[in-house]
């Protein structure tokens, strides 16, 4: 039962995360789009660049931030390499890689480009 609690509150994090970045003039290119290297939570579309993101739920900003690791910030740049493929420019689309948080009362924190500072 637990695991269907985790299922569902990760779900309504991602709606709501993807309302804040709809509210911001980015458009939804895919939703769990899962590659042979895994899953990526969000794909927006910022202009021309293709925004991955990584969404983290947590009673605050900071719990949420420290669920996200190393491992799994290479298995997303490799399903982002996936992505890619299918795009018109390929691998040289403009990228960026957000950490969305969610807190415990559903507000959101985005950390830009949060790989780079990995």
């Amino acid at each position: 039962m637990i695991g269907s609690v985790g299922y569902h509150a990760g779900l309504v994090a991602e709606d709501i995360v993807a309302a804040d970045y709809t509210r911001r003039d980015h458009r939804l290119a895919a939703r769990r789009w899962r590659g042979q290297a895994g899953e990526i939570d969000l794909i927006m579309r910022d202009g021309d660049t293709v925004v991955f993101i990584e969404v983290k739920k947590s009673k605050t900003f900071g719990g949420a931030a420290l669920r996200l690791g190393r491992r799994q910030m290479d298995r997303i740049c490799t399903a982002a390499t996936e992505f890619l493929a299918n795009e018109p420019r390929g691998q040289l689309t403009d990228v960026r890689f957000d950490l969305a948080m969610v807190d415990g009362q559903g507000a959101v924190s985005v950390i830009e480009n949060a790989f780079a500072e990995a």
